[in-house]
């Protein structure tokens, strides 16, 4: 009877909150309850067994955070058009999610797909993944629930060993309700898994789950193990603990007990920034067509090479690699986020088709010019702004033209003139690609989707079953069989988090330093002299952790530190507490630090483009201030039947006067309450 109700709570809180969807038909293999929460808890938790599983469970699922199973929408493309840094670029789709200010709603983000079918995915055409990071948060949560409620009860463990098992499943709740108050504000405080369904939650406040998940990372740093004591990588490690730990203090203003975290990890961890080139050289997809230099940015962003012993400078990294399908999970970076470019929508000065896609078995085949696989085949789901390929590079006001991060001479930075025209038709021959003809005319009809610089160290991966498919018309990024293995954190990130713990501490001078030492590995020749902003440390994060940091959280979390420091951002603006995060309107005045970013740096709310495409032809790029956070789900708070959860400020359902838990210690209190 107990595994019956456990299992129809788990299915009411799921239509509650996102976890699992209660509905019949469903057909979605990832939507197909895991083993271990159907079966009688007292007995599937009663063995270390079924604690490891459990544990392994939410350690791989860490990789749904970065990609899933959604065709050309990943995860992190979501984080990072809610940025500075990004926006969607599939302007064949009519709702593609670029009008954030009116086409974000409560009920615009839905459970059901433009079929009306029950699917995990949305009604804006599958455009970006929010209701996937609400979903995909929640289970997991529960299961690191699981662990922690029932972790005592297993006799064989000693108490170190328990709260070992607690310090991890903290870590992976700790780390989903971080990412989750920075996207959508006050949410549900869910801490344990209970015996009857509940309909009745309320929201709790930031500030008090911030609280809860720093005290248990406290535990988790004294108890979790350092990588070094263990046998196995891709494990929570005390490292990982450490450095969201770093971030909890950041962002409930302890910024002393940051620093010394960040202190801690810096100097006597064993950790160390790489300096030189080590592991496995990967020559790149076609290395007669884009040569690669050997180097260490190159090195230490390879697959291949992020999780081995050598590797001195990552902490905690995310293993997806293999042939299994069920475990290994597609990271399709070449295919959504290289522009679109064979068509005839970019063309050369006398009028030809500029690149060509030829397969590698045509009698006209010449691997000079085999882009396909050199850069793969793209199809520009998201883009990267203005600033972060070409402004963002200046420092003192100078383009560093030596950061190895932004440079075409190794191989690292695919620039749009390093493409060389490919069609034997056309006059311009083995000649630069060129975005205007002689009178000025352009020659790209698309510019959005099909003209702008990639970072290739980071994007390119290796894909075994195109690369092995000689009719294959081009790579699409790691797919089954290949290595996708990446960072979630690296001693780079602790180096700019002790800045930024610095700023707000008043030791700009010491915050200086630290970034500096990150640009010194990266062999740039414009260091900050003496003094930085957190605009600085902002940007420097924006070089060194494209598309590992989750930009849109880490932005919303610097705009709290301001607000509860009083330091002023870039531009000598103040924040406050009481409104930072509750104003609402498109003008450029007001509104947080995230806002001011998106908008000055971001290319929204700069008015219509106009280009020729089917599908989205005048996309407007609008940001509104609300969007800060991301509306809570019309369907999860109608289904809390009994209760009534919070909406965020600015969205349609909003009201001040809705009651929230103040506490995580009345949240925790409530949660066995279903009247």
């Amino acid at each position: 009877m107990k595994t019956m109700i456990q299992k129809m709570n788990y299915r009411c809180l799921s239509l509650l909150i996102g976890i699992i969807i209660l509905l019949s038909g469903c057909s979605d293999d990832f939507l197909k309850p895991d083993p271990v929460s159907i079966y009688e808890p007292s007995e599937t938790f009663s063995t270390e067994a079924g604690l490891m599983s459990v544990m392994a469970f939410c350690d791989r699922h860490m990789k749904l955070y970065y990609a899933a199973d959604h065709g050309e929408i990943v995860p992190m493309g979501t984080e990072y058009i809610f940025s500075d840094l990004m926006v969607a670029s599939a302007t064949d789709r009519a709702k593609m999610l670029c009008d954030m200010a009116n086409a974000l709603t409560p009920t615009s983000i839905g459970i059901t797909d433009d079929k009306g079918e029950n699917r995990l995915f949305n009604s804006l055409l599958q455009t970006n993944s929010i209701w996937h990071f609400w979903h995909e948060t929640y289970y997991i949560i529960m299961q690191a629930n699981t662990i922690i409620q029932y972790v005592d009860g297993v006799e064989s463990l000693d108490e170190a060993t328990k709260n070992m098992y607690k310090g991890r499943a903290y870590f992976h709740r700790a780390f989903r309700y971080l990412n989750l108050v920075f996207q959508f504000g006050d949410v549900p405080l869910i801490t344990k898994v209970t015996e009857v369904p509940k309909q009745n939650y309320r929201s709790t406040k930031r500030d008090a789950i911030l609280e809860m998940i720093t005290q248990d990372m406290e535990f988790a740093v004294e108890w979790v193990p350092d990588q070094k004591d263990m046998n196995l990588i891709g494990m929570v490690n005390k490292g990982a603990c450490r450095m969201l730990l770093a971030k909890c203090y950041l962002a409930l203003g302890e910024y002393g007990k940051a620093k010394e975290q960040t202190d801690i990890l810096i100097d006597q961890s064993g950790y160390s920034l790489m300096q030189n080139s080590f592991g496995t050289f990967n020559e790149g997809g076609e290395p007669e067509t884009w040569p690669i230099t050997r180097n260490i940015i190159w090195d230490l962003h390879r697959a291949e090479n992020k999780l081995i012993p050598a590797n001195k400078e990552v902490i905690l990294g995310i293993v997806n690699r293999g042939s299994d399908q069920e475990a290994f999970v597609k990271m399709v970076t070449m295919r959504i986020l290289y522009p679109f470019l064979f068509n005839d929508q970019v063309q050369t000065k006398d009028g030809k088709r500029a690149l060509l896609n030829t397969i590698r078995t045509s009698s006209s085949y010449n691997k000079q010019y085999d882009y396909a696989q050199a850069m793969g085949r793209g199809v520009s789901t998201f883009r990267p702004t203005y600033f972060q390929s070409h402004t963002l590079w200046k420092v003192n006001g100078r383009m560093d033209a030596t950061d190895l991060r932004h440079s075409s001479t190794n191989g690292n930075w695919v620039r749009m003139e390093d493409y060389k025209v490919n069609n034997p038709a056309s006059s311009e021959f083995g000649k630069p690609l060129s975005l205007y003809d002689d009178n000025g005319k352009l020659l790209c009809s698309d510019t959005i989707r099909r003209w702008y610089d990639v970072p290739h160290y980071k994007f390119y991966l290796d894909d075994p079953v195109n690369k092995a498919k000689m009719s294959s018309d081009g790579i699409q990024g790691a797919t089954t069989g290949g290595n996708a293995d990446w960072y979630l954190y690296r001693l780079a990130e602790a180096y700019l988090l002790r800045a930024e713990a610095k700023f707000y501490l008043g030791d700009a001078t010491g915050a200086a330093d630290d970034v500096n030492e990150v640009r010194k590995r990266a062999q740039c020749t414009e260091l900050y002299n003496g003094t930085v902003t957190i605009g600085d440390i902002m940007d420097e994060r924006a070089r060194e952790l494209y598309w590992e940091e989750w930009r849109n959280v880490e932005l919303t979390r610097v705009s709290l530190c301001l607000a509860r420091s009083g330091k002023p951002d870039e531009w000598g603006n103040t924040y406050s507490l009481d409104n930072f995060d509750k104003q609402e309107g498109t003008d450029p005045n007001g509104g947080s630090y995230w806002y001011q970013r998106v908008t000055k740096y971001g290319m929204y709310n700069k008015g219509p483009i106009s280009i020729t495409a089917t599908g989205n032809n005048n996309p407007n790029y609008t940001m509104d201030k609300k969007n800060i956070y991301w509306p809570i789900f019309d369907a999860s708070i109608t289904a809390n039947s009994k209760g009534k959860l919070a909406q965020n400020y600015g969205y349609d359902g909003y009201d001040p006067a809705t009651p929230k838990w103040q506490t995580w210690q009345e949240a925790v209190a409530d949660e066995d309450k279903t009247e």
